[in-house]
């Protein structure tokens, strides 16, 4: 078992972070305030192979491992949580439903776009009345001659509002249930694809969330991707993948809290001392650090177990739930040790605890980690 990174590793996390730092932490609070999507960046992320890094270069990507890719969601959470974001959502979501369930011919025209940072892509699975309970589905597609016709609506679906293409589910059997929901592409301006409300988010708010509609939207035989059927299935596939992201991105938000932390404790003096020579703060700083690392150990153990191709639903779900609750305990003793400080958005981690809460809720709350993870333990 080795825990040492390859050199073409460590120089990536360099460079990401250079690049954050550079780049994006001189705008993340202005971004922030006003719930500005950095269009700029995120086509930087594009051409630095951010936003195609698990993919093979044949089709646009950067050809590099789930690893790679963590470290790279990781550096960036640790600037601003929002890019981090619209890149997870692009990339291990929109992009990796292509490449794990599209037919060739969907992989040449949309997946090389994606990778390439050429498009941005989005994913669209919940619902108003569909969250947990993702098979639920409401929206329909019913089968006209050569088309099929959508009807329903999606919500909180990040990168909605500036997505060149998104990838939504729909019933197409109902008496099938869980094998009766098939997933689609919507290119942006198609005829009966709307975008809906903007959402108003307490955290992320530089990452847009909203809402899709679909009014009798018809879409050709070959925007259907994967079989028939199969949308369900195949989307869970794809949270495995995308659960390991969220992990990843909640220990760059948790590296980041952490980090700030640590350096205001070693400026603070209160009663004529550094507030980093109390005992009461070293033990927080001691578990913040210790916690941060097993998460980070068991989101490098899924990444490197999907890279390996062994099956991951175990493993993504458990690095998934604890390194979110983590990062929230990690936030929360973040702005504890600043005192009102860190209440004060002059200071990063007021910033981070907001953010942080999402990870415990996205792409699966932690109640329904615990179940995947139960029901693996107890062959259910």
């Amino acid at each position: 078992m080795n825990f040492d990174f390859t050199q073409d590793q460590q120089q990536l996390r360099k460079s990401v972070r250079d690049f954050a730092e550079s780049e994006i932490r001189p705008h993340v609070m202005e971004w922030d305030e006003a719930q500005t999507f950095p269009e700029d960046v995120v086509r930087q992320c594009g051409e630095l192979g951010y936003m195609g890094s698990i993919f093979p270069e044949e089709y646009g990507g950067a050809g590099l491992t789930y690893l790679d890719y963590c470290i790279i969601l990781e550096e960036l959470a640790r600037v601003d949580p929002s890019i981090s974001l619209i890149n997870a959502a692009h990339t291990s979501l929109c992009a990796n439903h292509i490449f794990i369930a599209g037919s060739e011919e969907q992989k040449r025209h949309y997946l090389t776009k994606l990778a390439g940072g050429e498009w941005l892509g989005a994913w669209s699975l919940t619902e108003p009345e569909a969250g947990s309970d993702a098979a639920g589905t409401r929206s329909t597609a019913v089968k006209d001659g050569a088309h099929w016709v959508l009807n329903g609506s999606k919500t909180f679906t990040t990168n909605a509002h500036y997505a060149d293409v998104i990838i939504g589910m729909a019933v197409t059997d109902r008496a099938a249930a869980h094998h009766g929901i098939s997933a689609f592409l919507f290119e942006k301006n198609t005829p009966g694809f709307r975008l809906g409300k903007k959402e108003n988010k307490m955290g992320f708010r530089a990452s847009a969330t909203g809402e899709v509609l679909f009014e009798n939207c018809r879409l050709p035989e070959s925007h259907l991707v994967g079989n028939a059927g199969e949308g369900f299935i195949d989307s869970l596939r794809v949270l495995d993948g995308g659960r390991i992201s969220i992990a990843a991105l909640s220990v760059g938000i948790a590296q980041g809290a952490y980090d700030a932390a640590l350096k205001y404790s070693k400026q603070r003096k209160q009663f004529g001392r550094f507030i980093s020579e109390f005992q009461a703060i070293q033990h927080k700083l001691a578990d913040m650090a210790t916690a941060l690392e097993a998460a980070r150990l068991l989101t490098y153990k899924a990444a490197v177990s999907k890279d390996s191709g062994r099956m991951v639903n175990k493993e993504s779900a458990m690095a998934k739930l604890y390194a979110s609750e983590a990062a929230v305990r990690i936030c929360d003793d973040a702005l504890q040790i600043h005192g009102g400080y860190g209440y004060i958005k002059d200071y990063p981690v007021e910033k981070f605890y907001r953010d942080a809460k999402l990870m415990t809720i996205g792409e699966g709350t932690s109640e329904v980690q615990r179940l995947v993870i139960a029901r693996q333990l107890l062959n259910l």
